[in-house]
């Protein structure tokens, strides 16, 4: 990649570091939990219902549970989102990051759709992943094209 592609905003690195990290915490919280569901501070009551969300059959994937995907994905979006990753000259380390925002964005849709339509009741923790996960995307959407050299100087 050229100096001028490996380039990016500050804030852009900042910014998806931040995330990267907040994403991680509640997808940790979501795991322990998962495990120990005492743990859980969320209200039982109504359409906010913690409890009902992280214990549906929605809340495992082939025997794995989803909170688990959700920190595997986390640890792997902190490492990508470092300010280390960032300066990496490496482009598959810069595919990746942008490929793996897409994926999990696809990812929080079925699980948005699970809670609202199959589940009939949403988790403040899943909630704060998910827009977590909507904000890295929006950010690196802005970011990453021009990184990749996808779009046009508009120099040019």
């Amino acid at each position: 990649m050229s100096e001028s592609e490996l380039r990016v905003p500050h804030w852009a690195v900042a910014t998806t570091f931040v995330l990267s990290l907040i994403g991680l915490a509640l997808s940790t919280y979501l795991t322990i939990t998962h495990f120990e569901p005492q743990a859980l501070v969320c209200t039982g009551r109504g359409f906010i219902n913690c409890a009902a969300v992280t214990t549906s059959a929605q809340s495992q994937i082939l025997g794995v549970p989803v909170a688990i995907l959700g920190l595997a994905n986390y640890v792997v979006m902190s490492a990508l989102n470092s300010p280390w990753a960032w300066r990496s000259r490496h482009r598959c380390v810069h595919e990746a990051r942008f490929v793996l925002a897409i994926v999990s964005m696809c990812f929080v849709l079925w699980l948005i759709y699970a809670e609202l339509i199959i589940i009939n009741n949403i988790c403040l923790y899943c909630t704060g992943v998910h827009i977590t996960t909507f904000a890295l995307l929006i950010v690196l959407t802005l970011v990453s094209p021009a990184q990749l050299g996808w779009t046009r100087s508009r120099t040019s």
